[in-house]
């Protein structure tokens, strides 16, 4: 989570995965409030920055470098690597440098607009592994998934690849094209994907007021302004006789910090914490609600692409604002950043864990996630591995993309005898009447232009409101609670 942006390396196209940015006065100020007196070296030696020995040891290396090394090197290259070699050392996916054109990659995302493909990353067990995607993005509408594990982009692996080298690997101009292989659970083969960089600048908070009197707010990330746009909808919903509100944070990767707890403010009676930051003394520094509390029923709905800010407004609403969580469980990312953009002096900046942040209650949701109170599970078709279309699909062949092929023509109201990846008959026969309803040519076999219209009506389905499992559950959940 951050004070004032989002995750690790860049936001860029991909990026990382959640966490802080605040200038370094406010991040000092912040950790001043948070332990009560100066931070000390971890061997309590009181020692302050390298010692002479360090820094000579530093130099001398450098120094080899630039004599014996067999070819001329890039000397500010060097040094970055040396700041990020540091940084990697801590085994601490958020704990990340920045040199100068990625930091500014990653300021840009605070104010929510940047190009790329538009999803969240972060390296999870060495792996380079999706958050979640922008909802309206490239990634999302190619398909890119939660929890997806990214192996190669443009045929370069990421196997031991710094979460900064992958992200700049998936940047590119706009309008440009990157192929990425991906590895999913639950499905046997890589799914190969091809996406088209764009311009990823999108409102964050959406809202709208049912005929039955439930209010929904989605908010898509916690920005710099997403905190005043919430306030707006919120009192506009309420004008209109809201009767009932679900706050949907499905596929969020967090943000802000000051901005989810002005979200949360309302929600959370006086004197309630909505938040707590541990530092690594154990010393707690509870967050207090200014709000009121509200006499109507609140659901969050969230699911696994649900992180950090995400998580925070979540906790507080269920364990201080007696909202009900709706969903599956979140990302599970409990650890607060702060990057110090100015300590350097060059435009580049440090990002650093620095404490714990937990619930109201103490808990700490760190890659466990918050689990719903009621579970609702996406269809198999939101999950499914889009079509790869490297090769015609006919029947009698065996392969994850005739699974899901099966899966997207059961969705779509065809009737088939299986979803194993076996082309049978009965799947042959299901093409042919989406072929003839398409006004395709009725072959029975999936060639690129039948795939591609199976995968426009499959979005299509997905994102209409009356087909959402998920956020139905969850305005059922409170207009039941708001009839009692």
């Amino acid at each position: 989570m951050q004070f004032r942006g989002r995750t690790v390396a860049a936001f860029v196209a991909l990026t990382m995965a959640v966490t802080v940015l605040a200038t370094l006065t406010l991040s000092d100020q912040w950790v001043a409030l948070g332990s009560g007196k100066p931070t000390a070296a971890a061997d309590g030696s009181g020692q302050s920055g390298l010692t002479g020995a360090e820094t000579g040891k530093l130099g001398a290396v450098m120094n080899l470098i630039e004599q014996k090394y067999f070819r001329e090197v890039d000397r500010a290259k060097v040094v970055d690597g040396a700041i990020s070699g540091m940084m990697e050392a801590l085994g601490d996916p958020y704990s990340v440098y920045m040199e100068k054109t990625s930091a500014q990659h990653f300021s840009e995302s605070i104010e929510g607009s940047f190009t790329g493909i538009g999803a969240e990353v972060t390296l999870q067990d060495g792996k380079v592994t999706v958050v979640s995607p922008i909802k309206g993005s490239p990634a999302e509408k190619a398909g890119v998934l939660a929890k997806d594990v990214l192996i190669s982009v443009d045929g370069e692996s990421l196997e031991g690849v710094a979460l900064s080298d992958a992200v700049a690997k998936i940047r590119g101009p706009k309008g440009t094209k990157v192929k990425l292989v991906i590895a999913r659970a639950g499905v046997s083969t890589p799914v190969h994907l091809v996406l088209v960089r764009d311009d990823i600048d999108y409102e964050t908070v959406y809202a709208n007021l049912r005929d039955d009197g439930v209010g929904v707010i989605e908010i898509r990330q916690f920005s710099l302004n997403t905190g005043e746009r919430f306030l707006e909808e919120l009192a506009s919903l309420e004008k209109k006789g809201m009767k009932g509100l679900v706050i949907d944070v499905r596929n969020n990767p967090g943000g802000v910090l000051p901005v989810v707890v002005s979200i949360a403010q309302p929600f959370v009676p006086k004197g309630k914490p909505i938040v707590m930051v541990e530092d690594r003394t154990g010393e707690r520094e509870k967050t207090l609600s200014k709000g009121t509390g509200k006499d109507y029923p609140v659901a969050v709905l969230m699911n696994k692409g649900s992180a950090s800010a995400s998580e925070v407004l979540a906790g507080a609403l269920k364990e201080a604002g007696g909202a009900v969580l709706v969903g599956e469980t979140s990302f599970g990312k409990g650890t607060v950043q702060v990057s110090y953009d100015k300590a350097t002096g060059d435009g580049s900046l440090v990002k650093m864990t620095i404490a714990k942040w937990l619930t109201p209650d103490g808990n700490w949701v760190h890659e466990k996630g918050l689990k719903p109170d009621i579970e609702s599970l996406p269809p198999d078709y939101y999950t499914v591995a889009r079509l790869s279309k490297a090769k015609t699909l006919a029947p009698d062949t065996i392969g994850e993309d005739n699974r899901s092929l099966q899966i997207m023509l059961a969705a779509l109201g065809y009737k088939i005898d299986r979803k194993d990846g076996y082309f049978s008959a009965k799947t042959a026969e299901a093409v042919k009447q989406f072929q003839k309803q398409a006004q395709l040519p009725v072959t029975g076999e999936v060639d690129k232009t039948t795939a591609e219209k199976f995968e426009e009506a499959l979005i299509a389905l997905i994102r209409n409101e009356q087909n959402d499992s998920q956020l139905n559950k969850a305005i059922q959940v409170v207009s039941q609670k708001a009839a009692k």
